[in-house]
């Protein structure tokens, strides 16, 4: 068996498996506006196929000795790989206080390892890596163990994080990822009843952001 004909099988079952892999990951993945992440995903993905068809009619009139299909097999895996590197999301462990109900909001900090273990304002605190890459719904527990998956309620039925930026801390503005936790009783319902936690915060924690002239209160818009 040749070497061109070894990467072209090696370097097709990669291209294949992460394609198949990346389409499972887009169905969960947030969309924007009206549009689902699968829809925007899969437009991602033929603008990928497209660049790397491009690309591997350049590369080849460099390496002759490899053909068309191995070299398309060896970009695509290239870069689906990457593109699975952006669409990573952690599934964070966030512990409450037993019997918490109400919002919970990680902010945007400086710390350099992330605090899940909320205070009884419901507040915890997230890296800035962490806080740009999750989007997937968390694992949330009780100190006692119980676990509340079932009491969670998100942003909207597509985005599980609310994103917000809240105003003002030193006239700058705070970013937060939040949702809710709700009662047996109100399963499923969404009250909007938020306080402003910024009383409750530890500044010396929060990175701030200027607020481009504008005031900020409460703001929430979708994680994209």
């Amino acid at each position: 068996m040749t070497t061109d004909r070894k990467l072209k099988i090696i370097f097709g079952i990669l291209s294949v498996g992460l394609l198949t892999t990346l389409l499972f990951k887009l169905t969960n993945v947030p969309g924007g506006m009206f549009l689902s992440g699968l829809f925007l995903g899969g437009m991602m993905i033929v603008g990928i196929l497209i660049g790397c068809l491009v690309l591997t009619g350049i590369l080849r009139l460099v390496f002759k000795k490899i053909s068309f299909s191995t070299m398309l097999f060896i970009m695509t895996t290239i870069s689906f790989s990457a593109f699975h590197y952006q669409l990573y999301s952690p599934t964070l462990t966030i512990k409450v206080p037993n019997g918490y109900k109400g919002d919970i909001n990680l902010i945007l900090s400086n710390v350099e390892d992330n605090v899940l273990s909320v205070d009884s304002n419901g507040i915890g605190y997230l890296t800035e890596w962490t806080f740009n890459k999750t989007y997937s719904r968390p694992i949330v527990e009780q100190i006692d163990g119980k676990n509340l998956d079932k009491n969670l309620v998100g942003f909207n039925p597509s985005t599980f994080f609310g994103k917000g930026k809240s105003c003002c801390v030193d006239g700058q503005q705070i970013e937060s990822l939040s949702f809710e936790i709700v009662s047996d009783d109100n399963l499923g319902q969404k009250h909007y009843n938020s306080k402003n936690f910024i009383d409750f915060i530890d500044k010396k924690l929060v990175v701030l952001s200027k607020q481009n002239g504008q005031t900020v209160v409460d703001s929430v818009t979708v994680v994209k």
